[in-house]
């Protein structure tokens, strides 16, 4: 377990320290529940009033917000507090789980492969025909990579991840539990003969760009044709849908439980709350935000946020929502 003072950290963020306390500092935890061995944080007025009883002895807090430490604790003045704590966070990282062998012997990698200096793969892996695995990727326990298949270097799989054949994936890569990459898109036809769907073909792909972080039991559909194409830095949350052809810039966000139909359009740095729902061939311009729980059917401009369903220009919304308040009293 990680271990520092309080001079230390304030070293660390390059902040102010107000006080003195002797007390080492081994995690970190919020205001309320906080140990005397705790390190927190405050990055709002209205949690101010709550470190005069906490136990922590080190706090984190903006320099804009005036508290007095109290005996034998510190107060760290930072210009964002909230940022601060996600530097503090990495220092405090444990450890991830180590490999014993670098390539476990019950993992299944074909001879045509080629495999970088450096790559880990774990227990019950495949590693199908011709695929390239860059520098420093690793691949935990029961991970399969299909044929044809290119991952660039420092790229991880967490368990359970599936990339199927064709995908091209970038450096730097992170890709949680069960995720699945390059699966068919959801495409059917009617048959000829009037009785039951018949499946329509996929014949595309998955490219996805460097820095991209998917999250456990998130699915990303190869193309009709051509690529389904995620950004470089995208961050994508747990239980994602992005179908068949879609295209995500740079920077994106979806939260958890949202989802893209088939050909949508991404700009750079578009921000999708949870459990919004995009229609099939809409565009979203760069820098627009869905908020939670929307259904966008129309395209958004860029830099526009939208609410609710159908989703709609948030003020105009929120407008609405206020209108029909007052006609339900």
């Amino acid at each position: 377990m990680n271990s520092f003072t309080a001079q230390q950290i304030c070293d660390v963020l390059q902040g102010t320290m107000l006080g003195e306390t002797t007390q080492e500092i081994t995690g970190i935890e919020e205001i309320t529940k906080a140990s005397a061995s705790d390190l927190t944080f405050i990055g709002n007025r209205k949690y101010a009033k709550l470190w005069a009883d906490s136990n922590a002895a080190v706090a984190i807090v903006n320099d804009n917000i005036d508290l007095e430490p109290g005996d034998n604790r510190v107060l760290i003045q930072v210009k964002n507090a909230d940022l601060a704590m996600a530097n503090m966070l990495e220092a405090f990282l444990p450890p991830t789980p180590v490999f014993e062998t670098d390539i476990h012997p019950t993992a299944v990698v074909h001879e045509t492969a080629t495999i970088g200096k450096g790559v880990q793969i774990g227990a019950h892996c495949y590693v199908g025909k011709n695929v390239t695995l860059g520098d420093g990727v690793v691949l935990y326990h029961n991970v399969s990579v299909f044929d044809d298949t290119t991952i660039g270097p420092q790229t991880v799989a967490w368990s359970g991840t599936v990339i199927r054949e064709r995908s091209q994936i970038g450096a730097q890569c992170i890709f949680h539990n069960n995720v699945s990459i390059g699966a068919d898109g959801f495409g059917y036809r009617p048959a000829d003969d009037g009785r039951g769907l018949v499946k329509i073909p996929h014949i595309g792909n998955v490219v996805i760009g460097n820095g991209v972080e998917i999250g456990a039991n998130s699915c990303i559909d190869r193309a009709k044709f051509n690529s389904t194409i995620i950004g470089d830095g995208c961050k994508i949350d747990n239980l994602v849908q992005i179908a068949h052809n879609c295209v995500m810039g740079r920077s994106c966000i979806m939260a958890g439980h949202s989802g893209l139909a088939g050909s949508v359009t991404l700009g750079d740095g578009v921000i999708i709350g949870g459990s919004a729902s995009i229609k099939d061939h809409t565009t979203i311009e760069s820098g627009a935000t869905v908020g939670a729980g929307s259904g966008v059917l129309n395209n958004v401009k860029a830099g526009q946020t939208v609410l609710g369903y159908p989703a709609t220009e948030a003020r105009e919304m929120l407008k609405q929502w206020v209108a029909l308040r007052k006609l339900a009293k």
